[in-house]
């Protein structure tokens, strides 16, 4: 049975960063975590209301926009937020580059677990921080801490921990224990911790997200989360994303940090948030639906043709983590792209031995990217 994400449309020739990065080449882009999917007709149908009135000043949020977000948390979370708890970003990155900037000094580090989005690495380091990185390990396909190699890298200056889940590559959704855990290392440690949950509304198979802030009210006031409709509903480019920062003296902090430097959030992007929030779900459940399709047809393709390429258990995102090691590429990402195909290369992520696959797009492209992955592979081991 076709599905509305089965209707190819056509990004060549527009703003996208995605496709723009191989104009003129033939190469399929299947890197950036956007999705080739129109947003949802409600968030498009609020968004042609407010052109509509042409007015387009500087923009605060509607108390309807602030509650729309409290409304979701606490009905898809049980998670209970304050209004004043929400700190309106222009994207998460900012975020993550505010925080390093707010809770970090010269001389102190960040520490965060690696294979990682490379936000994690960058933001840091733009702003004269160091970072200290904890390998994940594997426990059958599985991604998991290494308690060993946490503790071994937090050191006195370490201040503020990054934490990512639903995890990005690693697809992982973190159990209520592990959580726990993490909230008491940060303890312990007495590290702010900073939790990156954009992919929050992207569980696979019926799984359901935990806010790491849920975890105790304890842990709650040394925790602050950020999350953004932009991945779920394909509004990347609109710029709005909130961190979510229950502890007043925390949330001075950041912010104060932010002040002069950071953007504001603009007109179309408090319109969409309220929209997706509201109006979005039973889009975003035939999304779901569709995207663990797509898991499934990387995954056994990958298996029956690609079999020395090696997967992980997927949980979450549009987001294939994909391990290349055994194919003795010296410049993977190159590789395929002369082969026609364009993923993220790994070693951005601080695993040069990986390749990251986009897969949030019509099975027919997916179909056509994997082909050209093939023949890629093909040539690698022949």
């Amino acid at each position: 049975m076709s599905s509305l994400f089965d209707e190819v449309h056509d990004r060549t020739n527009t703003d996208s960063q995605k496709w723009q990065k191989y104009e003129g080449k033939d190469i399929l882009p299947m890197w950036v975590a956007d999705m080739d999917f129109k947003a949802p007709e409600a968030i498009l149908e609020a968004l042609r209301k407010r052109v509509d009135h042409g007015i387009f000043g500087y923009a605060r949020p509607e108390k309807s926009a602030v509650e729309a977000v409290l409304e979701m948390l606490e009905s898809n979370y049980g998670w209970k937020v304050e209004a004043e708890a929400l700190v309106w970003l222009p994207g998460l990155v900012v975020g993550l580059n505010i925080t390093s900037r707010a809770f970090a000094s010269n001389g102190e580090s960040i520490l965060t677990t690696t294979p990682i989005y490379p936000p994690f690495l960058l933001g840091p380091r733009f702003q004269n921080r160091d970072v200290v990185k904890a390998p994940m390990v594997l426990e059958g396909r599985k991604w998991v801490f290494d308690w060993d190699a946490m503790e071994a890298a937090v050191q006195p200056h370490t201040k503020l921990f990054f934490f990512c889940n639903p995890h990005n590559p690693c697809s992982r959704v973190f159990e209520r224990d592990e959580l726990q855990r993490v909230a008491d290392f940060c303890e312990k440690h007495d590290l702010i911790l900073c939790s990156d949950e954009i992919h929050c509304e992207l569980l696979l198979d019926g799984r359901t997200h935990t806010p790491i802030s849920v975890v105790s009210k304890e842990a709650e006031q040394r925790i602050f989360t950020l999350i953004s409709p932009s991945k779920t509903y394909n509004l990347a480019g609109l710029g709005c994303s909130l961190a979510i920062i229950p502890n007043q003296q925390l949330r001075h902090r950041f912010i104060a940090a932010t002040r002069g430097i950071m953007a504001e959030v603009n007109n179309f992007g408090y319109v969409a948030c309220e929209a997706a929030y509201r109006h979005g779900g039973q889009w975003r459940n035939e999304l779901l639906a569709y995207l663990a399709e797509n898991r499934d047809l990387v995954q056994s393709f990958v298996k029956e043709h690609m079999p020395l390429i090696g997967q992980y258990e997927h949980q979450a995102t549009y987001l294939a983590w994909l391990d290349i090691s055994k194919l003795g590429l010296k410049n993977p990402s190159s590789h395929l792209e002369e082969h026609g195909i364009g993923l993220s290369d790994g070693a951005f992520f601080d695993a040069p031995d990986h390749l990251r696959l986009n897969f949030g797009c019509p099975r027919s492209i997916l179909e056509e990217g994997l082909g050209r992955m093939k023949k890629a592979y093909d040539a690698a081991i022949s």
